[in-house]
């Protein structure tokens, strides 16, 4: 589900709208429903570039909000296709990262960017610490208990899930080309980020990266949260835009993936609650 936001007139970043609107208003998230029992859980995090009305566009031009600043490009239809493949439950960010970003912690400094990729974001000019706690409550909160409820439901059922986050990465980052056609990133536990990685590079036809381009060690984000605070099993792919953009690579790749993930899915270590890893092996179970 993709939306584009409405303009505003007045070159505020704020459509006329009613100031509060309720959370049925704009979706925050979007859950696909699923089998838990091959213990796999989809996350995306910046799935859409689509901005609540009350918000217009933020006082940026669509053009800004196509760009990879407004979402992830690819990585929603992504997570669909692997979804549909799988049979898998997943859950997908409904508003854009510019509005606030789900990947981030609620006392991370970037969580409502003022200026991303040299873009000034006016209707994020003034948001005070009230607004960011508005747009938490909103949007951010209400997508991260939707992976909480999934998580649950399957703990309930006895399944350690594995909690793959979908992104995108741009091919270029001022002005150098970046060789990656696919990274996985992740912090302390390997358990599922390393056999992945493993699998990718076998055929010899990818460029895989290892913490590449970003680090997976951010602490309080998305995967921390979820995965590392609960000693679950979880990995992040970046996956190269341009391999992405369109329907065709969005579905070649979910469809790689599909490939790959049930074998890696069925290692016993990743269904042991009790484990918990470093980059050198287990250690002291949490």
């Amino acid at each position: 589900m993709r939306r584009l936001p409405t303009q505003d007139t007045a070159g505020t970043g704020i459509a006329d709208a009613p100031s509060a609107p309720g959370p049925d208003d704009f979706p925050p998230f979007e859950r696909i429903a699923g089998d838990a029992r091959p213990g796999l859980l989809l996350i995306c995090d910046h799935a859409s570039n689509a901005i609540p009305p009350a918000y217009g566009s933020l006082g940026l031009p669509p053009a800004e909000l196509e760009r990879h600043i407004g979402y992830d490009i690819g990585a929603a239809g992504v997570t669909r296709g692997l979804a549909a493949r799988l049979g898998s439950p997943a859950v997908l960010s409904c508003f854009s990262r510019l509005l606030i970003d789900p990947n981030r912690g609620e006392d991370d400094p970037t969580l409502v960017m003022r200026l991303s990729d040299g873009a000034v974001v006016p209707g994020n000019r003034h948001a005070d610490a009230a607004e960011v706690e508005q747009r938490l409550a909103r949007f951010h909160r209400p997508y991260h208990r939707a992976i909480e409820a999934e998580i649950a439901g399957a703990r309930t059922a006895g399944i350690v899930p594995a909690i793959f986050s979908v992104h995108s990465f741009t091919p270029v980052w001022r002005g150098v080309p970046r060789p990656w056609h696919v990274a996985l990133l992740w912090d302390n536990d390997p358990r599922f980020a390393r056999p992945l990685i493993e699998a990718l590079e076998a055929p010899g036809d990818l460029i895989v990266g290892d913490n590449e381009p970003y680090d997976g060690a951010l602490r309080n984000d998305c995967l921390f949260r979820h995965g590392t605070a609960r000693g679950l099993p979880h990995a992040l792919i970046e996956i190269r835009q341009d391999l992405i953009a369109d329907a065709r690579g969005q579905a070649e790749w979910a469809e790689r993936l599909a490939d790959l993930l049930p074998a890696v899915l069925a290692r016993p270590e990743l269904h042991d609650i009790t484990w918990f890893g470093s980059r050198t092996g287990p250690v002291a179970p949490i």
